[in-house]
């Protein structure tokens, strides 16, 4: 996803692996530790993000999503991670103790399944 941040009215986009966890109604990520976005999410929790079609144009877009570091580690969810990008799990074996793991809540998002077929839902 298109994760963007935004700190003194300076905007920052970037691309992050997530997985969205149904029962939490949330959206995990991981990100080194002591990164730049990770200074920008302390100053300003307020965040957007877009899914990124693989194919054609459906994907999901959330204005208003807040984010913090979550109690979970990258450990917690890596089979959710590892389900949906194969060979992640190797990321984690590698990478996973200079990881931390983060949550998006939100309450809608903007689901767009095409031309003229866009719906808002409530989480």
């Amino acid at each position: 996803m298109a994760l963007a941040t935004s700190v003194g009215d300076q905007s920052n986009v970037r691309i992050v692996n997530f997985v969205y966890d149904e029962e939490k109604k949330c959206v995990y990520f991981s990100t080194f530790k002591g990164n730049e976005k990770i200074e920008e999410i302390d100053e300003n929790s307020k965040v957007s993000f877009t899914t990124v079609p693989d194919n054609g144009t459906e994907h999901v877009r959330v204005h208003f999503g807040k984010v913090q570091k979550s109690n979970f580690t990258i450990y917690d969810v890596a089979e959710a991670f590892s389900k949906k990008i194969p060979g992640y799990d190797e990321n984690i074996k590698q990478a996973g103790d200079l990881l931390d793991l983060y949550e998006i809540s939100f309450d809608k998002a903007i689901v767009i399944l095409g031309m003229g077929n866009r719906e808002t839902i409530k989480v």
